[in-house]
């Protein structure tokens, strides 16, 4: 069977997936690579399945499960996967998934403990981040608040290096609905600040509650309004000269410490 070309029209269709409005309209993303799609394949659905002759020799594995799944696996040429790719030097396996999209009530109303809230991220690389920090401390869930990037965004799903598919993962553009949902639930909000009222290394008593921390912008953090819906403001102690952390590193920071103090108590109890 000769391989599908960059003018086939199942190929033209999913190569459209690279842009956020075609994704919004019908529901599904790309992904790529053979950790991405090993854990695609085993959390959505999956409707496609595009390699080249190369990865077929590389991942035969991947794509013997693909078939005994009942996706529809294609051979494609090195051009036609290099259209589906966002990479310098795509992999040569890419798949066609439904989204992950989770209502914001899933995850706030089911006793959640730890929440990562990035608001107003842009860069989605810094999003795929906090989603696999998120998802190795053991958090609830990630909630994109605001004009947040898309998670679906295919260098945000490389970022979470296959966390995405892990735990919940909401976006929700209003962010007003989204601090009154978790202030309902009983969880507190945390909101890192560089001026906060409370030092992260004597913070453990607060840490021990179940808690959404609200990390803002890369450029600007938090806006205003949002900074002030925390019940506190938390600082992270820098003991050199560096003037900050960036976004990225900080989540993994306060994350970390608020899983560390929650499993600690759960151990005593």
């Amino acid at each position: 069977m000769d391989p599908l070309t960059e003018r086939t029209p199942r190929v033209v269709s999913a190569v459209k997936l690279l842009r956020t409005a075609e994704r919004r309209k019908v529901r599904r993303f790309l992904v790529e690579g053979e950790n991405s799609v090993a854990e695609a394949l085993g959390t959505t659905t999956v409707h496609d399945l595009f390699y080249t002759e190369d990865a077929g020799r590389r991942y035969e594995g991947l794509i013997d499960r693909a078939y005994a799944a009942g996706v529809r696996v294609s051979l494609v040429t090195d051009r036609a996967i290099q259209g589906l790719s966002d990479t310098v030097t795509p992999p040569g396996l890419v798949a066609v998934c439904d989204q992950l999209d989770v209502p914001l009530e899933e995850v706030v109303g089911h006793g959640a403990q730890l929440l990562a809230v990035p608001v107003a991220v842009t860069d989605p690389g810094n999003a795929g981040t906090v989603i696999r920090v998120a998802d190795a401390v053991g958090a609830d869930a990630a909630i994109l608040a605001g004009d947040s990037v898309d998670p679906h965004n295919g260098k945000c799903v490389r970022a979470s290096a296959g966390s995405l598919f892990h735990l919940p993962v909401v976006r929700e553009r209003d962010t007003a609905a989204v601090l009154e949902a978790i202030s309902e639930a009983g969880i507190q909000l945390l909101a890192t600040a560089a001026d906060g009222e409370i030092d992260l290394d004597d913070a453990d008593e607060l840490l021990v509650r179940p808690t959404a921390w609200l990390f803002g912008n890369e450029a600007h953090g938090l806006d205003a309004v949002t900074a002030a819906r925390a019940d506190h403001r938390v600082r992270i102690p820098i003991h050199g000269r560096a003037e900050s952390f960036n976004l990225a590193t900080a989540a993994s920071i306060c994350l970390y410490s608020s899983a560390r103090v929650q499993n600690s108590g759960r151990a005593v109890d």
